[in-house]
């Protein structure tokens, strides 16, 4: 077999996508799958104003109505579940508070008035969605895709590759991870977690042949203000930075079903390790003083996948 392999940057982070096969075609395979991880940073990227994401954002900062495309549709539907199964604190319409939060990199934290001026502006259940038609009552909203796209990006990608006949090799955007089959030798892909406060530390090995993995943490933005550590996962409902959670990580079969439940693990903070464990879904969670637990802190090698 031969051993394919692509590293690229997409969606502001270090990719790569690995494959081992004894067809000469698993090259050209791969490259297309890379091209659709570009594509979905194309129409869903914040940082564009001539895609997607920010033909939605005019309409909503106009106060109208648009209708979407299928593609879109499947997100924000998945979006809306994940508001309902969190409680409301899984939010795309929650990006808007980066505003506040503008200073954020140059170590400030932002004044308490201006995080409240964007409340009012915050809160899916103020959108009506019945697709594929999407309205803002409210004019000023703005919705972001970030915490379903590098993920769901991740899984159009496995499937692409598993389409194309290929059975050895994982997707990796960002430590948002799949696995497409084991290694050619049967074994398993090994995957370390990083402990949140070591950054050469591991908290757990995760061995991985199948299914998916993803993580939530305050590590890889954050800002320490008088030995308090500010993460840039916040609360829709206080526009703050979650207080107990450090990092999440969940096994799941999809990429966007590990991501979006490591989030709202993190967005539960105090209730996080009691609603990652109800779950079902294999998990560990560190909390900011250093507790550790979940299913993958019990063993050296956590499960392989999750069914």
């Amino acid at each position: 077999m031969t051993l394919h392999r692509v590293e690229f940057r997409a969606m502001g982070t270090a990719c790569e996508i690995q494959v081992a096969a004894a067809d000469a075609g698993a090259g050209e395979a791969v490259q297309r799958a890379v091209d659709d991880v570009h594509r979905l940073e194309a129409r869903y990227s914040r940082y564009r104003d001539d895609n997607v994401l920010s033909a939605i954002n005019r309409v909503a900062a106009a106060g109208g109505a648009v209708e979407v495309d299928h593609e879109t549709a499947a997100l924000l539907n998945y979006a809306d579940a994940c508001h309902a199964q969190s409680g409301g604190l899984f939010d795309i319409s929650s990006g808007i508070l980066r505003r506040a939060w503008g200073r954020f990199a140059d170590g400030r934290l932002p004044d308490p008035h201006e995080v409240r001026r964007w409340l009012p502006l915050v809160g899916w259940q103020r959108v009506r969605w019945q697709a594929p038609r999407l309205e803002f009552p409210q004019p000023g909203m703005e919705l972001d895709f970030g915490g379903i796209v590098k993920e769901y990006a991740v899984d159009r990608a496995a499937v692409m590759l598993l389409e194309a006949g290929l059975r050895h090799g994982f997707v990796n955007l960002g430590g948002d991870i799949r696995a497409i089959g084991p290694q050619p030798d049967g074994s398993p892909w090994r995957i370390g977690l990083r402990h949140p406060r070591e950054p050469e530390g591991l908290l757990a090995t995760v061995a991985l042949s199948q299914g998916a993995m993803a993580s939530s943490g305050d590590y890889e933005r954050c800002i320490v203000i008088d030995g308090v550590r500010y993460g840039h996962i916040l609360d829709p409902r206080s526009g703050w930075p979650v207080r107990t959670m450090a990092a999440a990580t969940v096994v799941a079969p999809l990429c966007v079903v590990a991501g979006s439940a490591s989030t709202i693990g993190m967005l539960k903070d105090a209730d996080g390790p009691a609603w990652l464990a109800a779950s079902g879904l294999p998990h560990l969670w560190v909390t900011v003083d250093g507790r550790c637990g979940g299913t993958l802190a019990d063993t050296p090698d956590a499960p392989d996948g999750a069914d």
